[in-house]
């Protein structure tokens, strides 16, 4: 039992300590603004005006703010309607009334930080794509004052993740990094998906995942540890995935 204790310490320590103290004295050398009310919240100008009879999802992601961002990404959903020529922006905040439409510009920087383009669908599979997207976060449960937790969850990312698996289409997991994606937004400890596999939660603490689009990963207080050999990512807390070998995968 003290072997299994000591190799369990070891394994945690080397796997998931380790690369986050790494990462955090990385981050801690960045010059990032002292508080929210300094940082920048404009518009990164990633979009250009779209033609109108366009249609786009996209799945966005920014590194969060303060020393979180050592660890954590926030993600969102923007999506290009036909017929418009803007945006609808729909992300989960941690104040007021969680789930926000276009409280911010649809490419606008987290925390300062520079969002990016997790994941893209345009044309007649977005216009598909669109009002069931709409219908999933009309019925998303944690919408309500007071629903919102920063971890293990319900969070920003456990909203995107929750969209993603209620939407057949969205086949696309969200980036290690996105602490909350595997708080179980619907109950289910064990789930099975296009884009997960077999993925199984305890209530966001800890997990694996298996097939899929994740490869296999290990969750550990909301961390993830993992390699996926069809994308030749390793996944390392802090870091990320990171491109080993093969082509990259949008």
């Amino acid at each position: 039992m003290r072997r299994f204790l000591r190799w369990t310490l070891g394994f945690i320590a080397i796997v998931f300590v380790l690369p986050v103290l790494a990462y955090g004295v990385i981050w801690a050398s960045i010059d990032r603004p002292g508080s929210w009310r300094e940082a920048n919240w404009g518009s990164a100008q990633m979009f250009a005006v779209p033609e109108a009879d366009a249609a786009a999802v996209y799945i966005m992601t920014a590194r969060t703010g303060g020393m979180k961002g050592a660890v954590a990404t926030h993600s969102w959903i923007v999506l290009k309607k036909p017929g418009r020529r803007d945006f609808d922006r729909y992300d989960v905040v941690g104040w007021g009334n969680p789930v926000r439409k276009n409280g911010y510009a649809a490419d606008a920087r987290w925390y300062s930080n520079q969002p990016e383009v997790h994941y893209v669908v345009r044309g007649a599979e977005a216009r598909t794509l669109i009002p069931q997207i709409e219908r999933a976060i009309a019925a998303y449960p944690w919408r309500h004052r007071g629903d919102y937790t920063i971890w293990p969850g319900p969070n920003s990312n456990t909203f995107v993740a929750g969209i993603i698996d209620a939407v057949p289409g969205l086949d696309v997991p969200l980036p290690p990094t996105a602490v909350g994606r595997d708080y179980p937004a619907d109950g289910k400890w064990v789930r099975r998906s296009a884009a997960d596999g077999l993925r199984i939660s305890l209530a966001g603490y800890a997990g694996l995942a298996l097939g899929g689009q994740r490869g296999f990963e290990v969750n550990f207080l909301g961390l993830v540890a993992g390699f996926d050999p069809s994308r030749g990512e390793v996944k390392i807390p802090g870091f990320g995935a990171l491109k080993l070998w093969g082509l990259t995968v949008s």
